[in-house]
Order: C-alpha cells, then sequence, then structure tokens
C-alpha cells in the first residue's frame, strides 16, 4: 500500500468500509498502524471508537472492540496504579479488588457484580436477626454462601486467574483462601458484620470477634489446635502475631502476590511486569507516609 495509512485513517474515519479495508491489508504492520491511529483518534474523540465497535462492519467492529479494550486496560491500570501509590495502610480493601478487576478485566462491567454483593448481604441480613452468637452468625454466613450459592475452594485449579478477581469469582463460585475470605467480609459488612482477614503464613482464613473460620473450607469454624495443624504443616509454632487481623495493604499484597505466582506460571511477562509494578507501588507509597 503506497498511501500513508495515518493519513488515510484520519481521513477515512467516517467511512466504515474504507476504514475496514485498510484493517484487512496483508501486511501486519499497515494493520497495527491503523490500530494505533484509531487509538490516538479515540483519545481526542472517545464516543467515536464505542461507535466503530458497534457498527455493521465486521473487520472494524473486531478490531475498534480491540483498540477499545486496551485502552480501557491502559486506563484502568493507570487508576489501580495510582491508587496503589496513594492508597497508604489504611484503604477499603472491597473497593481497591474491584479497581483491580476492571485493571485486569477491562472488557467486563462490574457494576453487576457490586449490585449482586449487596443484594447478598441484604437477604443474609434477613436470616440473622435470630443469631445470639458469633458462632451463629458465622455458620449462618458458612451455610448461605457455601451450602446455598455454592461457593468454595478450587483445589482443582488453585494458580489461575479468575480464582483471583472478583467478578469471576462471582461467576464461577470457585476461588482460593483469600478471594472467599473477601467474599465473606464483603457480604457479611452489608450485615453489619465486621469480619476480618487473617494472615496466616499458607493458608488466609477469617475472624469474627472470638471466632476464627476457614471461607476455602465452606466456612468451617477453627479451634485453637486447627490454626496451630495449619501452621505446623509448614514446620511453623503457632504465635499471636500470626492471628492479628490483616491490613488492607497486607491484603492486597498477597492478592498481587498470588497475581503474581499466576503469571510466572504462565510466562505472562505483561501482566507479571503489570503486577510487580503495582506491588512496588503499593510498598512505596506506605514508605513515603
Amino acid at each position: 500500500m503506497g498511501a500513508n495509512p495515518s493519513l488515510l485513517v484520519r481521513k477515512m474515519v467516517a467511512n466504515e468500509e474504507a476504514l475496514a479495508k485498510l484493517l484487512s491489508d496483508d501486511d501486519p504492520s499497515t494493520v497495527q498502524l491503523v490500530k494505533e491511529q484509531l487509538a490516538a483518534i479515540a483519545e481526542e474523540n472517545p464516543e467515536l471508537l464505542g461507535e466503530m465497535a458497534a457498527g455493521r462492519s465486521s473487520p472494524l467492529q473486531r478490531h475498534a472492540s480491540e483498540v477499545l479494550r486496551v485502552l480501557r486496560a491502559r486506563e484502568a491500570g493507570g487508576d489501580f496504579l495510582l491508587f496503589c501509590h496513594l492508597g497508604g495502610d489504611r484503604f477499603d480493601i472491597e473497593k481497591a479488588s474491584w479497581i483491580l478487576s476492571r485493571a485486569l478485566l477491562p472488557e467486563v462491567s462490574t457494576l453487576p457484580y457490586e449490585q449482586t454483593v449487596n443484594d447478598w448481604g441484604i437477604e443474609f441480613l434477613s436470616r440473622i436477626h435470630g443469631a445470639a452468637s458469633n458462632e451463629d452468625r458465622i455458620r449462618l454466613l458458612g451455610e448461605f454462601l457455601s451450602g446455598e450459592l455454592h461457593f468454595r475452594g478450587n483445589s482443582d485449579c488453585y494458580y489461575c486467574e479468575e480464582n483471583s478477581l472478583l467478578p469471576r469469582l462471582l461467576t464461577t463460585r470457585l476461588g482460593i483462601p483469600i478471594s472467599l475470605s473477601l467474599l465473606y467480609i464483603m457480604v457479611g459488612s452489608r450485615a453489619g458484620m465486621k469480619i476480618e482477614g487473617i494472615n496466616l503464613p499458607g493458608h488466609f482464613i477469617a475472624r469474627h470477634g472470638d471466632i476464627f473460620f476457614d471461607p476455602f473450607h465452606g466456612g468451617r469454624i477453627l479451634a485453637q489446635e486447627d490454626l496451630r495443624s495449619i501452621l505446623s504443616r509448614q514446620g511453623i509454632e503457632l504465635k499471636d502475631s500470626h492471628l492479628l487481623p490483616a491490613s488492607p495493604r497486607q491484603f492486597l499484597m498477597r492478592i498481587l502476590a498470588n497475581l503474581l505466582y499466576v503469571y510466572d506460571l504462565d510466562g505472562d511477562i505483561e501482566r507479571h511486569g503489570m503486577v510487580k509494578g503495582w506491588m512496588d507501588a503499593l510498598a512505596c507509597g506506605v514508605a513515603m507516609r
């Protein structure tokens, strides 16, 4: 193709057929250049790319959707990076987790999932009026989330990105200890329960008042002997410091560390680098205070 694609793209933004032809070019470098120009145009006119993505031309729709996804990912990733820099050690871990989900799943709107959690919290609130103790409330919460809604630990595919991201967790009903603990915290808080995450080495659990429990195993209540057993398998002696509530920063760091390990296993260099940058920003944001 002899003409300059950059100039052609800007002249053809109103001509879907011409743009589709450019995006069907046999030269991959031409297609890439056209997509870069679409991204640049979208920064000036964000609505235009959305119209292209919803258009009738299949090649244009496909490529415009991809460009739109990349732009959304870049914006959401930047939002989360800023959050990590400025969050300090005290922030809303639920809010942080939704922002993280938008950064790694830019094509997914989190609003319906947030509403689902709200609905579950309201439903659970109607069920705990007669609960007389912390233990009763935890048993009821476990029956609701694990027994009725079928949330459980994903033992078959533990090291998987989907286990750590809230929209995927709510869809598959499968997670890892920390993401399931976060779910219990979110639903419980909407019913007036204060649930805290406990950052045990090797196995994240939760606590409500004086009751420790394990969301990964259906909300099973843990006695002191159970806690000692969890750590003894790693050759660690249980100490009081192990049972302190995780700060929001510790909570988020562990979520990111899990994702970092997943991307390392998968060989996903781009996402590994992105998560590493977030972890560095989170550590740096605290160090500066």
